[in-house]
């Protein structure tokens, strides 16, 4: 190739890159009000950003990734968390973690309960923005670890139906603990005493034969399996102590489950969840 060939061949790359890249531009101007929901920001969602804002709080947090990396991406924590364990936690971070143990740092922002709602709403809605599965990255909490490693040192593995394989009822129980919308492995951990939004789940089994035959339980479920539906289905039946877990009389738990899980996928997590011992 001679110097002319080679100059009208960078003249005509440059120009073919410069027209795609403008047309991948518009178009994503063309999408931008449909992928980001355009129509439900409202003014509580617009007070929320300032309120976001207005605290720094991409000081420490990330939103699509985007931000500080010293605390957890909140891209999608509304799904994660639910608005009544977002409000009680922006009220007083500190019920939530013991801070000599696990140095959370979050710093009680002394937010009015119009401030934490509006906030709430602004953060809904960005879960809500189709971000094409971007930050990749999981949510990280304290003693949380990534999908496929949550048992962590001294955990033990599920034990496995006779036979396993794709149709093994355990396995499929352990992929609907990993892929439920929420997840449940965003509030809980199979590790012991690795305490996140929710309980360890490790020794499930064990600690439910003894609860269900004291003063201290308060639902209707008379074995484990029944126990798990109830905790699924109806998570407020029976609260389990600790002021990270639940306020005023009703769970953290997502109440979403029962129309997000189909009876097969219940009848699967309850299996997995019963081999915890």
């Amino acid at each position: 190739m001679n110097k002319r060939q080679a100059r009208l061949f960078a003249i005509v790359s440059t120009a073919i890159a410069s027209v795609v890249f403008l047309g991948l531009t518009l178009d994503s101007h063309r999408q931008f009000d449909k992928l980001t929901n355009a129509s439900t920001i409202t003014d509580q969602v617009t007070r929320g950003k300032d309120v976001w804002h207005n605290n720094n709080c991409i000081n420490c947090h990330t939103l699509f990734g985007e931000g500080a990396y010293y605390a957890p991406d909140l891209t999608k924590i509304t799904q994660l968390r639910g608005e009544a364990y977002l409000r009680a936690y922006l009220k007083d971070p500190a019920k939530f973690y013991d801070e000599n143990k696990h140095r959370r740092l979050m710093p009680r922002q002394n937010l009015s309960d119009g401030d934490i709602v509006s906030l709430i709403a602004f953060l809904d809605w960005v879960s809500k923005v189709d971000n094409q599965g971007w930050p990749p990255r999981p949510l990280l909490v304290t003693g949380a670890t990534f999908p496929g490693s949550d048992r962590g040192a001294g955990a033990s593995a599920p034990a496995a139906a006779p036979g396993g394989g794709a149709e093994d009822p355990v396995a499929l129980g352990e992929a609907v603990f990993r892929g439920a919308v929420p997840a449940c492995t965003a509030c809980h951990s199979t590790a012991p005493n690795v305490n996140m939004a929710g309980p360890s789940l490790a020794g499930l089994a064990s600690r439910t034969q003894s609860l269900l035959t004291s003063s201290d339980y308060h639902g209707q479920a008379k074995d484990l399996a029944g126990y798990i539906r109830e905790s699924v289905l109806t998570p407020s039946a029976h609260i389990v102590p600790g002021a990270m877990y639940s306020a005023d009389g009703k769970s953290f738990m997502p109440a979403t489950y029962p129309s997000t899980l189909k009876p097969e996928q219940l009848d699967h997590l309850v299996a997995y969840l019963s081999t915890l011992k």
